[in-house]
């Protein structure tokens, strides 16, 4: 299993970078649920912060489950990882908050108020990562892509399910109390997608969704496993 979480940093110059406000508590507790059921996880990790680490984790539970934790900070290095990882992978959940933009160029020195940062930044669309797993899917993975939202929810979330060839995705807004970046607590949507056949033998997309009211992110980690299962 592939587990990414966290944010990415996407360097402007040596000091300053593009980030968001993700913690990466979310993939973390997934992480660390797979592992509890004895799964083999190769967790990539961007900015967090916790401090949980694979070294304090197998002290408390070894010979449950194996952790390969690799730790990245650009867009570019989830990139790299995620896709060299997904090769032998059995499914992949996609719980990282990646950049969708990085900065064109990145300054070789520190940028000083006045003309230097009052000028444009020229920004770049980063890879996507969920569309390139989710073209070169086989039929025996399973890949599974998080949207955090802010309006038309589930629009945007239906979207990117079938635009990027997910198997689920799990949805939440910002907009909703109690879930989102930073807290210990989550309110998730999963949708998953499976094909069915009509009587012209026809093969057509089947939406189905399962609601997860706000629970601690750990209780949620776990009933996410048990829809995608």
């Amino acid at each position: 299993m592939i587990v990414t979480a966290g944010g990415t940093r996407e360097a402007i110059d040596p000091v300053r970078f593009i980030s968001n406000h993700s913690s990466g508590k979310m993939g973390i507790a997934l992480a660390q649920t797979l592992l509890h059921q004895g799964a083999d996880v190769t967790l990539i990790m961007g900015a967090t912060t916790e401090q949980w680490t694979p070294v304090l984790y197998h002290s408390a539970m070894q010979g449950i489950g194996h952790l390969t934790r690799i730790d990245v900070v650009s867009a570019q290095q989830m990139y790299e990882a995620t896709t060299a990882a997904w090769q032998t992978a059995d499914a992949a959940i996609l719980a990282a908050a990646v950049a969708d933009m990085t900065p064109a160029t990145v300054a070789d020195h520190k940028m000083k108020k006045g003309q230097d940062l009052t000028d444009s930044i020229a920004l770049v669309e980063t890879k996507d990562i969920a569309r390139a797993l989710g073209e070169s899917k086989r039929p025996d993975q399973t890949l599974v892509g998080f949207a955090l939202e802010t309006d038309n929810e589930q629009q945007n979330a239906l979207k990117k399910l079938q635009s990027k060839h997910l198997d689920f995705i799990v949805m939440n807004s910002l907009r909703e109390a109690g879930a989102g970046f930073g807290t210990d607590t989550n309110s998730v949507t999963v949708f998953k997608k499976s094909e069915v056949r009509n009587q012209i033998s026809e093969v057509r997309d089947q939406i189905s969704e399962v609601r997860l009211p706000l629970a601690s992110k750990q209780q949620i980690a776990e009933q996410i496993l048990e829809v995608i299962r």
